[in-house]
């Protein structure tokens, strides 16, 4: 479904996204800074928002790592699977950035936003 020039399923399906890697990241009943237990279900978004760009991170350091062992000679590593690796960090890496991008247009319109 999109409404104007927002397209609600790929939200969606970045939610999921980041839901399952803070599923990965905690454990469920964990313990918030602030004492209290987690409902169950329940996301703490800088958990969600931390474990994602560890993802990237991670990401973009298995790639480089691939395209040095491919550019040092290592026969197990062919050109395709370096450039397949650097491409889909670089999409990470895109995705992130956007994002961010979001979130911190969405800051600046909730502090215009008159009282």
């Amino acid at each position: 479904m999109s409404i104007g020039a927002i397209d609600t399923s790929r939200i969606e399906a970045m939610v999921a996204q980041l839901r399952s890697a803070a599923a990965q990241a905690a454990p469920p009943g964990a313990v918030k800074p602030g004492g209290t237990a987690r409902a169950a279900g329940a996301v703490d978004f800088s958990t969600a928002l931390k474990s994602s760009l560890d993802q990237v991170n991670r990401m973009q350091q298995d790639s480089q790592q691939l395209a040095q062992r491919f550019a040092m000679g290592d026969s197990s590593v062919s050109l395709s699977d370096a450039m397949i690796s650097l491409q889909k960090s670089g999409i990470a890496l895109q995705q992130t950035i956007q994002v961010r991008n979001k979130l911190v247009q969405a800051y600046q319109e909730i502090m215009n936003m008159g009282i």
